[in-house]
């Protein structure tokens, strides 16, 4: 074979090298974090809870994780410590997008701050059938417990709920990892991260007469509210 041909050969080559895609590399896409910035002595004075402290907590915790409070986010949203007087461990934020009963269906986002856990309770038949649901970790991480053989080296739960605590089996919870309620009408709850949780909460109809918690002095309130 001639030079030329060899020289013809190898710039064909080299064009066609040239014009293939070539694989890009891999990105590692990693989290932001959101770490604890405020505790029961930021939370209460007097022994009263202080909203503004509550609201600038999660809106801080948003933020951190570039979602905006938006109009619709700040005219919905409710921020709730159970009337425990333990916010810091125990209390959770949510926002209720969609909760129909005619077509029985719940769409609902979950907020909880570093190492807040949200009580333990289940959902019974009431004038609708026992909530069944699901959850998707959007930001942070969170464990999520429920029934069935306790789980080797769990977390730290608050210590002002131990006693109330009946489901020790959890998952660890990822972003965008969805984990299921187990049975209907068992037992759950959500523990945060030490980086919090924004958590897509997809479900039946939730009707607050099936509500139950395994905590007896647990008050459902509203912080935000104007007479709390």
């Amino acid at each position: 074979m001639s030079s030329s041909k060899l020289i013809l050969i190898a710039l064909a080559v080299c064009l066609f090298a040239a014009c293939t895609p070539q694989p890009k590399e891999k990105v590692e896409m990693k989290e932001k974090v959101y770490t604890k910035k405020y505790t029961n002595a930021d939370y209460y004075k007097d022994g009263k809870i202080q909203p503004e402290i509550v609201k600038k907590a999660y809106i801080e915790m948003l933020e951190s994780y570039g979602v905006p409070f938006s109009p619709t986010l700040e005219a919905g949203i409710w921020m709730t410590d159970f009337s425990l007087g333990d916010f810091e461990n125990v209390g959770m934020a949510g926002i209720f997008w969609v909760n129909d009963s005619i077509n029985r269906y719940f769409g609902h986002e979950i907020y909880l701050l570093p190492g807040q856990m949200i009580p333990e309770h289940f959902h019974v038949a009431s004038n609708f059938p026992a909530k069944y649901e699901s959850w998707r970790v959007i930001h942070g991480s969170c464990h999520n417990f429920g029934i069935g053989e306790p789980t080797a080296n769990p977390p730290v739960l608050p210590a002002s709920q131990k006693e109330y605590i009946t489901s020790l089996n959890f998952v660890s919870q990822a972003v965008d990892e969805v984990v299921s309620l187990k049975k209907a009408e068992s037992p759950h709850f959500l523990f945060a991260g030490e980086n919090g949780a924004i958590v897509a909460e997809y479900a039946t109809y939730h009707d607050g007469a099936g509500l139950r918690f395994t905590n007896p002095n647990i008050i459902f309130n509203n912080i935000l509210a104007k007479n709390q």
